[in-house]
């Protein structure tokens, strides 16, 4: 099909060669196609989200998974990319005080999350075998739907770790597992608020808030500098702790497994949640090995009257060795 470059005009004449462009009709057939494949990815999408919680389906970022997406592709962006260049010529901040006062909240946050699981199924009925997700509009079923969606929403302020490890030029810090791990999590857990706001499922988001507690404590003594640091000395025993919450996560998701009859409604989660414990229980156990075995990380404060090159942990480096989250050591990674 031809088409002339303006009327009354020869081919020859044009300015501009059409040759080797699509015609109208398959410029047609492209979009028409492309509609096709918009329109059953929607359609898709609408059948995966009739299964969903309605329940928590007007909450802030609940409605779509959208939001979320690009709030995790720009942080990703930021940390990996962009904050490194724009801090690449300024000086690090100092953020002492930020961060006491940051790490301290967050361990009352991750208080008051675990109090809130224990009262709306983890101390009041659950038996930690086989927990359905509650999906009635009890005070006891919501309140553990709002729990759920409390923890997921703290994961986007547990990114704040990685800002200030660029704001504090802290970038050997700023591994793929690191990211891999701050992303994921939030991810992840739109999925569980939005389809399993409850059950066995759970259980390792509150053991997470107990270990949180006892890890952002650490930090927060640590960020209040050099003064501090004799207190630390119980540093090793918090990758003790983390191994302990991998095996108590695994156990319990994987007897899913073995029991003959547990109509758990989304069993993915199960696979999720099974595969995330025991993979980073083999990486922490690799990590306690090289860490601990060889010596390599003890506090300082032991490691003064052990080893004549103690670790060159900087004072008040906090947030710098156990990763956020599921305790990842950033040093580690």
């Amino acid at each position: 099909m031809f088409i002339p470059c303006a009327s009354g005009k020869a081919e020859e004449e044009c300015s501009c060669d059409w040759r080797g462009l699509l015609t109208i009709s398959e410029i047609v057939t492209g979009v028409m196609e492309v509609i096709g494949l918009l329109t059953g990815v929607g359609g898709w999408y609408g059948n995966f989200m009739k299964n969903a919680d309605v329940r928590t389906e007007n909450w802030f970022l609940m409605s779509s998974p959208l939001p979320q997406n690009i709030i995790i592709v720009a942080y990703i962006y930021f940390v990996t990319r962009l904050g490194p260049r724009l801090m690449e010529n300024r000086k690090a901040f100092h953020l002492k005080e930020v961060l006491i006062i940051y790490n301290f909240s967050v361990v009352g946050l991750s208080l008051y999350m675990c109090y809130e699981f224990v009262m709306s199924g983890w101390g009041t009925g659950y038996t930690f075998h086989c927990d359905l997700v509650d999906y009635s509009n009890s005070p006891q079923a919501v309140r553990m739907a709002g729990t759920c969606w409390l923890y997921y929403f703290s994961k986007f302020i547990e990114m704040l770790d990685t800002i200030f490890f660029v704001l504090r030029k802290k970038n050997s810090q700023i591994t793929f597992l690191h990211v891999y791990h701050h992303s994921i999590m939030p991810f992840t857990w739109w999925f569980g608020c939005r389809f399993a706001a409850g059950g066995q499922g759970t259980f390792h988001a509150m053991l997470n808030c107990v270990v949180h507690v006892i890890m952002y404590t650490y930090y927060g003594l640590s960020a209040l500098g050099p003064a501090y640091q004799k207190y630390l000395w119980w540093k090793k025993y918090l990758t003790t702790v983390q191994l302990i919450q991998f095996v108590m996560v695994t156990t319990h998701i994987w007897q899913y497994f073995f029991m003959k009859d547990c109509p758990y409604q989304f069993p993915i989660f199960i696979y999720i949640i099974g595969l995330y414990g025991l993979v980073f229980l083999l990486l922490f156990l690799n990590f306690w090995y090289h860490a601990y075995t060889k010596g390599k990380r003890l506090p300082k404060v032991l490691q003064a009257q052990t080893w004549a090159h103690p670790y060159n942990k900087t004072n008040g480096d906090n947030n710098a060795e156990i990763a956020n989250g599921n305790g990842c050591h950033h040093k580690s990674e």
